[in-house]
């Protein structure tokens, strides 16, 4: 039995997390809103692979000490910089809709 029994199942719930979770969470980590990420996270997932989703993921340590937010441009400056036209195109077209409402 291990010294702190609750830590289990929170790791397993941890795991449990969806791509669309993680990529969420890794948007708003890179400095996107809430709204913004959810509904980008919304229109990416079913678009990109898995391998492009967790690059994109990984801008989310970009953030680091950054105070304020990050624009939607100044993000796909960053996506840009990953070198992938099939995530730069599929991010641009949600981060579009998104920013209109649609």
């Amino acid at each position: 039995m291990t010294k702190y029994p609750i830590l289990l199942p929170l790791l397993m719930l941890a795991g449990c997390a969806t791509p669309e979770t993680r990529l969420r969470t890794g948007l708003m980590d890179a400095g996107l809103s809430e709204r913004m990420a959810g509904c980008m996270a919304d229109r990416m997932i079913n678009e990109l692979s898995i391998v492009q989703l967790r690059r994109l993921q990984s801008l989310g340590s970009l953030k680091g000490a950054q105070a304020r937010a990050l624009s939607v441009a100044d993000f796909l400056h960053k996506v840009r910089a990953l070198r992938d036209p099939e995530i730069l195109s599929e991010t641009s077209k949600a981060a579009g809709a998104c920013a209109l409402g649609l």
